[in-house]
């Protein structure tokens, strides 16, 4: 019974160890269970962090002095989705987003691997998105443009989505915008009202665009225009569509972290790894001979298994990490030494 009992143990440890080879094979195959009616599929890659990639490092400050003590986190939190939102929408692989505490400062902290221009970073992040619709102030005759602007209760908290799209006479970019039903009846009234008059748009306080109302619109649809780029409207349209931030911000740090210092990271590292795995391996083999061989083969299979699990469970990897990898292997061999000593 128990020799039956070892030898499915090792039938197991065979079996996992061949999973784990496949799983860690350069260009090997993707995790894709639709083939057996299950609708999962996942891609098979371990997730670099910043230092092994390279990328865009940047470090916001939240001004919560005007916010509540005790809704400071809720805030902060909020600001986080809000930002991971945007990052997500604007294509971004993998990033590292979390807040940090320093003393009464609130601070974000945002990593974006691959991506080596600061300054596109920054312009999609720091800027609040705050969407108003504002009304001329005082009578205007036609044609004249308005001096002062009002205040109306359409902004961007009636707004459901924005979508890039292209005007058919000029052919230039514009943001589409689409409102909820209690926005579109706001905007109808607001169009009503100003039937041959401007309606002011503004993005964080900045007048963006003020087309003339020819009829009123109550289709709950708007449309920014304005010589944007097509890189511009896209930016508009993530800003929008991910709301404005709950918490302004500033940024106090920022560092480019090019991809040639992480891909030589990666290879001192791999190389250090293995030379350290086939220095213990040969020690092993002349001290404890088949045991050590063995031990030696165990040793490959825990780092194997240790890989898949990192590709498995999406864990961004971090030259720490390689370094924390390479301790946690020595650890293991260091434990058989110990069993054998005691055998």
């Amino acid at each position: 019974m128990r020799r039956r009992q070892i030898w499915i143990t090792l039938i197991c440890f065979f079996v996992l160890t061949v999973l784990a080879g496949i799983a860690n094979w350069p260009g090997g195959p993707d995790l894709d269970l639709n083939k057996i009616g299950i609708n999962y599929r996942k891609e098979l890659n371990i997730r670099r962090g910043l230092d092994l990639q390279g990328g865009t490092h940047l470090v916001y400050e939240g001004d919560i002095s005007k916010i509540d003590p005790k809704d400071r986190e809720n805030a902060m939190t909020s600001l986080r989705n809000n930002i991971e939102k945007r990052v997500n929408i604007f294509g971004v692989a993998e990033p590292n987003i979390y807040t940090s505490t320093i003393g009464d400062k609130r601070r974000l902290v945002v990593e974006l691997p691959g991506i080596t221009d600061v300054n596109q970073a920054i312009e999609l992040i720091g800027k609040t998105a705050k969407l108003e619709f504002k009304e001329p102030e005082g009578e205007i005759s036609q044609g004249q443009f308005p001096t002062a602007w009002k205040e109306s209760i359409l902004g961007g908290q009636h707004l459901t989505r924005a979508d890039v799209d292209f005007d058919p006479n000029t052919n230039e970019p514009v943001v589409e915008l689409t409102f909820n039903n209690e926005g579109a009846k706001i905007f109808g009234e607001i169009t009503t009202k100003n039937v041959n008059k401007p309606v002011g748009i503004f993005l964080d306080d900045e007048l963006i665009s003020a087309p003339r109302v020819n009829e009123a619109i109550t289709s709950g649809k708007a449309q920014i225009t304005g010589q944007f780029t097509l890189e511009q409207a896209k930016k508009m349209s993530i800003q929008l569509n991910a709301g404005a931030l709950p918490v302004s911000i500033n940024l106090v740090e920022q560092r480019n972290i090019g991809a040639t210092l992480g891909q030589d990271s990666v290879k001192k590292s791999v190389l250090a790894g293995l030379i350290g795995v086939i220095i213990v391996g040969l020690f092993m083999l002349i001290y404890y001979r088949f045991l050590g061989f063995l031990a030696t083969i165990s040793l490959l299979s825990y780092a194997l298994i240790t890989l898949a699990i990192f590709k498995f469970s999406s864990i961004t990897l971090t030259l720490s990490g390689i370094a924390g990898f390479i301790l946690g292997v020595g650890m293991a061999m260091e434990a058989t030494v110990l069993v054998f000593e005691r055998v």
